[in-house]
């Protein structure tokens, strides 16, 4: 039971820790609602648990024979947190109540997972410290981080969604927008001086 809890503790700091898909939760929340942001969360979390059952059955042994291909998502990555920003500068702030149009998405939430250097890091290190390769650990450690990461993304959700109702002037929105674009870009800008 120890295992489970310190499985437990590990995906909730991974999850609920400042990153780009926490970031577009928040911002979605304040520009959509929780009700359309949650599309969001539930793809996040299904392509965050998708990559790491990969990464724990073999992902990993491939990317250590060939690490260019990290390399390759890295970059993937930033061009993927760049445009993300490019949207949210670009945005009109605009709230239409009921229109989703334009708006968050099943496969944005998972695809972003998939480019999230933070994502793979977290996938990495968890697999390497909780299951040693064993499937049946594999699939206990994907159930409590599916659990965890929709709770802690969704959280961010429902704080943008808080912000909503004080969002309904255009000009916070668009404020609000550059600022989460900011932080989206200083996130690639970091991933490559990292890299």
């Amino acid at each position: 039971m120890t295992l489970f809890y310190s499985m437990a503790a590990f995906a909730l700091a991974a999850s609920i820790t400042p990153g780009p898909v926490n970031v577009v939760a928040l911002s979605s929340g304040a520009r959509f609602g929780l009700g359309p942001s949650l599309r969001h969360v539930t793809g996040a979390t299904a392509g965050f648990v998708v990559l790491l059952v990969a990464v724990g059955f073999g992902v990993y042994e491939l990317l250590s024979r060939m690490p260019v291909l990290m390399h390759v998502i890295q970059w993937f990555g930033v061009a993927f947190l760049l445009y993300m920003a490019y949207k949210l500068v670009i945005d009109n702030g605009e709230l239409n109540d009921g229109d989703t149009h334009g708006g968050p998405t099943l496969a944005k939430g998972a695809v972003m997972q998939w480019l999230n250097p933070k994502a793979w890091l977290a996938a990495l290190a968890g697999m390497g410290a909780y299951t040693a390769g064993d499937p049946t650990r594999i699939w206990q450690f994907a159930a409590i981080y599916f659990v965890v990461c929709w709770c802690s993304v969704g959280c961010w959700a429902a704080a943008g969604a808080m912000l909503r109702h004080r969002m309904r002037d255009a000009r916070r929105v668009r404020h609000l927008n550059r600022v989460m674009a900011a932080l989206l870009a200083g996130s690639a800008v970091y991933l490559v001086a990292s890299g």
